[in-house]
Parts: C-alpha cells; structure tokens; sequence
C-alpha cells in the first residue's frame, strides 16, 4: 500500500453510513433501486450498501445510480447458513427460532462481481434451491385457494415477471396475495376480510387494509411460516454449511461478516450472543473480523454496549437497516423506537465503511485488501485502512 499512502479522516462529524440494504433484486420494502437511493440522498445518507440474499445481480445498478448521485458504494451479499454442530448441541446463533442456523454476510465484495468455481456453482444451486421452496409453497397455496373455494388463484410466472427481479421469497408471495384478494374483491373491507379470516383458519386480520406492511406481514405468520397452511420445509440443500458460505465470500474478494441479532424487546439474547466477550472470542475462532448490526432491532443502550466492545477487540462494526420487509422505515440508521444513534455509534459505523470502501478498492486494483488469502486480517493496520477508505469516500 506505499503507494496508495492517505492520511488523516474528515475532521467533524463522520459522513451517514448505511451498510446494509435490501432491494427488490431480492425482497424490499424499496419500490426499486432509484428509490432507495433518492431517500438516502434525501436523509444525507453518503455511504450505501447493498447488501440482497443470494444474489449481486443490482450490482451494476447499484454502482451507476450512486456514481449519477455522488454517493459512495458498498457491495454486499447475505447468506442463510448452517453449522451442524451448533444445529446438533441445540445453540441458537443469530436465529432465534432455528439453533444452527446462522445469517452470513459478505462485505466489499469486488466490483464488477466475479466468482470462479467450485463457488459460482455453489451460489446458484443454493440461489435455485432457495426459488424452489417458493415455488412449493405457492403450490401449496393454490391448493388452500381451491379447496376454500375463494374464487381465484396465483399466477406464480406473473409473480416472478411483476414482483421479483429474479430472487423468490416468501414475501413475494404474501404480497401477491394481498394484491390478488384485494382486487379480486374490489377492496371491499368486509370481503376481504372475511376472505382472510377463513384462510387464517378463523383467526381475524388485525391490521386495516390499508396498513400494506400488516396485512403482508399477517399473512406470511398465518399462511407462509411454520404452522401455516402453505409452509414447505426447507431441504438441508437449501443450506450451505457456514465455512463453505465464508470461502464463497472470501473467492468473491469479500469479508465474511457475521450479523448480530442482539438484543430482543426483552433485553435476551440467543445462547451465542449472550456473553459478549465469550462471542468476540468464539467469532475470532471461526474466523471472523466483521460483524454487523441490523440498529434499529436494538437498545441503544445495549448496541452500544456491543458495538463498544466488538470495535475496541478489533473487529470492524458496521451497521444497516435493511429494508428486507413490507415497512418503509428511513434509510439513515436509528435504534429502537427511532431512538438516534449516539456519536460513538456513528464514527464506529463511519470507520467500518471505511475499511470496507479501502478493500473494495485494493482488491479491484488487484492488490491484498483487508484480508490476507487465507482470509485472516492484520487488524494492526485498521487505521491505515480507515484512513485511505475515509479519503476515498470523502472524494466521491
């Protein structure tokens, strides 16, 4: 890097930072890409990151609608992953309902994207394993359909051509319901409702029609999850094992980072989460130097308290909100209940994108980023890599 040698980070508060954001490249509460990108400029969001399940293919639009807004790009991907041991000892990780399972992402990865093999076969026999319980469960829906006799059904191709831009996820399904149940009946309130009460097996919506996000989120819980009419299981291929997903990462010229649930309403944790200086030694032993923080989940109390300690360890912090659901929420970060983040909060996101902006741009130039090729970093040199990441930002 003696050549690329930059000193000093922006004096004054640090630019706004949002790591971590879905888009309809996979489910998202944004209309499309320029949407997202109007509200981060709207709210003074300077660093964006995508950041979508299973896939990189918003890449390219991501890149060109930030460089059209002088905004500064991250390149991300999220994984479901699966450790057989922690499944076998019963240890929820970062999902509080499936012991084993554990939420993966990719940070910085190279732009434009690439991936050799075995691992780009890997990526898209889970991208296609992931599209197939949807489709099962949009079977199994048209079934529910029929033998209520509600008078229509769905159409999964027109799905996939109107509300998907190539990923299928439950959601999609939810949401083609609503719209379908809701035209078909003319937004009569009475009908429709009556129509979802027999398809929830009794049980009344709650939310008011025009409450999109409620009535979406309803019914995923009643038809689309465990115990719903449509539920399909997913196959254990739908699942690569955790250092298999990490290797993935590491070939695309990423940085395996693994996303903290934190703390629930509660103040709980799950059992890997639950002793702080326990899961920063633990994440180190599974090699990982990254970790991520989902705020506005979290107690700022208790975010910082985590976000605190895991930076002062040396690990790199970011944060996002990620937008993977029905709710528009703002693109600039908050914590619970749209508490602000505290100034420390702030600079520990700023200077996780600035390591991650730093090694985006060394791996592009086809230098060693923040991570050497066995995946392991160097965290002595953090501050360099703040430094040259904070001037590539700040040049934008």
């Amino acid at each position: 890097m003696k050549d690329l040698q930059y000193t000093g980070a922006p004096a004054g508060t640090p630019p706004k930072v949002n790591a971590h954001l879905h888009t309809p490249y996979s489910f998202s509460a944004f209309r499309d890409i320029d949407d997202a990108l109007e509200r981060a400029v709207a709210e003074e969001v300077k660093v964006v990151g995508i950041n979508d399940f299973y896939t990189t293919q918003g890449y390219e639009e991501w890149a060109e609608g930030c460089e059209k807004r002088d905004l500064y790009p991250l390149f991300g991907i999220e994984f479901i992953s699966l450790n057989e041991e922690d499944q076998r000892v019963g240890l929820r990780v970062n999902d509080p309902a499936n012991p084993g399972r554990t939420y993966l992402s990719g940070k910085g990865l190279a732009y434009p994207f690439r991936l050799d093999e075995p691992y780009a076969t890997q990526l898209t026999t889970v991208q296609s394993e992931s599209n197939r319980q949807v489709e099962t469960m949009c079977v199994k829906l048209n079934e529910l359909l029929q033998r209520e006799q509600i008078g229509f059904t769905l159409d999964l191709d027109r799905i996939k051509k109107e509300l998907t831009n190539g990923a299928l996820r439950e959601r999609h399904l939810a949401r083609a319901l609503r719209i379908k149940v809701c035209t078909f009946y003319n937004n009569d309130q009475t009908q429709v409702r009556s129509v979802l009460e027999k398809l929830f097996s009794g049980k009344a919506l709650k939310s008011p029609l025009d409450d999109i996000a409620g009535v979406e989120n309803e019914i995923r819980a009643n038809l689309l999850k465990a115990g719903g009419a449509a539920f399909v299981l997913e196959d254990p291929s739908a699942f690569l094992p955790m250092q298999s997903v990490c290797k993935i990462i590491l070939a695309a010229g990423g940085i395996p980072t693994y996303p903290f649930l934190g703390d629930d309403a509660k103040g709980g944790y799950t059992d890997f989460e639950n002793d702080l200086e326990r899961v920063a030694k633990q994440l180190t032993e599974r090699g990982f130097y990254s970790v991520e923080f989902i705020t506005t989940r979290n107690d700022l109390y208790l975010l910082e308290k985590y976000a605190g300690y895991l930076h002062d360890q040396g690990f790199l912090v970011t944060f996002g909100s990620e937008h993977n659901s029905p709710v528009m929420e703002p693109v600039e970060l908050f914590a619970r209940h749209r508490t602000p983040l505290t100034d420390r909060l702030k600079q520990i996101n700023y200077e996780g994108a600035c390591v991650i902006a730093a090694h985006q741009h060394l791996v592009n130039e086809g230098l060693e980023g923040y991570l050497d090729d066995e995946g392991v970093a160097d965290i002595s040199k953090r501050e360099e890599f703040i430094d040259l990441g904070a001037q590539l930002i700040a040049h934008r």
